[in-house]
């Protein structure tokens, strides 16, 4: 299939086959986690498994940055791409790059120095906060192998190729689950054996998606032909030629540009979107973070159901979160490409996925929620955990069309350069979500903690769907 066809075949046909690889990869990815806490808790125990769930609400804030940066940066790359400035598009990818491996180095170095103090200030029960500490330091020293992966996937969904990421993402996860086996359960190395299995799948993954990505970036080169000229390049031309295309080329408006590794204008126009996207990403971890910390005071049984539902519901909402990403590619690349017509009609399409997707969602937990809880917590667990485990499941399960309609609003103002209100109605959804479970919960239960998670969800949906029929970001980009 030619690279343009997000901005050329039917919305539906084009926004399932791009975000079907995503959901996919998103499902894989999401498993090898669940397997780091299903490993952990069968065959460490259920304070382990408290451990990685305490562990789990301060990695995600990294993780968040990660997904926020580099989807905000490919909004820009998209754009490149839909109007065929192969030269400007390659400038912006390096300098992303560039960034992104200095962050992470910058921010795994922070981690491994603060994550005793921030663990405590979560109120980690104490014990398990050593087995929590053990879990992080491991996991920081490979921030930057998740940082650049993340980002890579990011640019190749921003040139339209979302197959690729999909199948390193399937490598990541089954080697990480034959790591898990073998250093939990063979080699019993407890939770930091969980750890070593993912800094090693993400590593290797990291280096050989980079290498697949630099060859794949050298096929496109501006000519009159755009990019199906490049797409017929042979391999071995690449390979021959593709250190003098990716330094050079023509725009396709007039003009020579050089290729430069690191451009402050590039990174400038990449911020603008990338910051509010890993804000966003980041605050609403941080309000995870926060929610952790009133779950946390309930005791160590109800922080393992609750790190049960948590594992769960972040796989329920991966087709959700594979649609915003598309929206926000597809967005890009039409408005790139002077099609903002087509938006609408993905818009339109998107939507009707979700629906979908949130009726099939809520079929399968309430016919499944007890096993899946007992896959995480074991015949072993406490009656705690496993109602607190399966009440958040149940209850969550029939509100996913909220965060479905969100997303793809929220993907299709990121798409476009609409910031401020899509930071906004971010902002607001987290506030409603702390601000619950920090009042309420203590006072009338453990319950108000998931209570609240649809109204902010339904809040920010109506403040983003509020902008998009104002048109306005139409002229954002």
């Amino acid at each position: 299939m030619k690279s343009d066809y997000l901005t050329s075949k039917p919305a539906f046909y084009a926004l399932f086959v791009f975000s079907l690889p995503i959901i996919i990869g998103n499902l894989f990815q999401q498993l090898y986690t669940m397997v780091d806490s299903a490993v952990v808790g069968r065959f460490v125990g259920e304070q382990a498994l408290a451990a990685v769930g305490a562990s789990y609400s301060l990695t995600v804030v990294f993780i968040c940055v990660a997904i926020g940066g580099g989807v905000g940066s490919s909004v820009i790359v998209s754009k490149y791409f839909g109007a065929r400035n192969f030269s400007v598009m390659k400038t912006a990818v390096s300098t992303a790059f560039l960034t992104f491996l200095g962050i992470s180095v910058f921010l795994g170095a922070v981690g491994i120095v603060i994550n005793r103090p921030l663990l405590v200030l979560l109120k980690t029960p104490s014990d398990e906060l050593d087995m929590a500490l053990v879990y992080l330091r491991i996991y920081f020293l490979g921030l930057p192998f998740l940082f650049m992966y993340n980002v890579i996937s990011s640019m190749f969904n921003a040139i339209g190729n979302s197959r690729i990421p999909l199948v390193f993402l399937i490598f990541s996860s089954v080697l990480n689950v034959a790591l898990d086996f073998l250093f939990v359960a063979v080699f019993k190395t407890g939770v930091a054996g969980a750890a070593w299995a993912t800094l090693i799948a993400q590593g290797l993954s990291c280096v050989l998606s980079f290498a697949v990505f630099m060859r794949t970036l050298g096929k496109f080169r501006d000519s009159e032909d755009g990019v199906e000229a490049a797409e017929e390049t042979s391999d071995s031309a690449v390979l021959m030629s593709g250190g003098a295309s990716f330094c050079g080329g023509r725009l396709s408006r007039g003009g020579y540009r050089k290729f430069r590794f690191f451009d402050g204008r590039e990174l400038s126009s990449m911020a603008k979107i990338a910051i509010p996207s890993i804000l966003q990403q980041s605050t609403v971890s941080i309000g995870m973070m926060l929610v952790q910390s009133v779950v946390n005071s309930f005791g160590s049984e109800a922080l393992a159901g609750y790190s049960a539902f948590s594992r769960i519901a972040s796989i329920a909402i991966v087709p959700m979160a594979a649609l915003n990403n598309s929206m926000s590619s597809y967005t890009a690349q039409n408005i790139g490409a002077g099609k903002p017509e087509r938006v609408v009609k993905g818009y339109r399409a998107a939507n009707l996925m979700v629906a979908f997707f949130a009726v099939t969602l809520c079929l399968c937990i309430e016919i499944f929620y007890r096993p899946l809880i007992s896959l995480f917590i074991g015949d072993g667990g406490s009656e705690t955990a496993l109602r607190t485990g399966q009440a958040a499941l149940r209850f969550e399960g029939f509100f996913y069309c909220w965060i479905g309609f969100k997303m793809a609003c929220d993907g299709l103002l990121r798409g476009a350069g609409d910031m401020k209100v899509f930071t906004l109605a971010n902002l607001i959804n987290l506030s409603i979500r702390v601000v619950v479970s920090v009042v309420c919960a203590p006072r009338f239960g453990i319950e108000w903690v998931w209570y609240s998670v649809p109204m902010g969800w339904f809040m920010n949906f109506v403040i983003s769907f509020a902008e998009y029929r104002t048109g306005n970001w139409k002229k954002r980009l």
